[in-house]
């Protein structure tokens, strides 16, 4: 599959992620955001743990967030604190990824990267 982006696993599986999902997905590895310990601080705010960590790992690059924790507040902290583009987008946990959000994300990814 040929991305116009660097696809980089962003889970608590962390490298796990690289032995245990990959191959089932038919991936290669992949790098890993390595997680710092949660904070107070986002909990209170009501920001999702790895909202900050991502932002900081992006360093002002164009990115997606694909998770099925994703808030409003999450959206709009990425809006104030991120230069770069930046897509949250929001799965079903119950349905996982489906063509529809495959399409988006793609359409997204083109008009970012092209």
């Amino acid at each position: 599959m040929a991305l116009p982006c660097t696809l980089v696993w962003a889970t608590t599986w962390m490298s796990d992620a690289n032995e245990c999902i990959a191959p089932w997905l038919g991936l290669p590895e992949l790098p890993v955001v390595t997680w710092p310990d949660p904070s107070d601080d986002d909990i209170r705010g009501g920001l999702h743990w790895k909202t900050r960590p991502l932002v900081d790992w992006a360093d002002g690059r164009p990115f997606v967030w694909v998770d099925d924790e994703i808030t409003d507040a999450d959206r709009s902290w990425v809006a104030a604190h991120h230069p770069g583009q930046a897509l949250l987008h929001r799965v079903d946990p119950r349905q996982g990824l489906t063509e529809r959000d495959f399409t988006l994300l793609g359409q997204w990814l083109r008009r970012s990267t092209g």
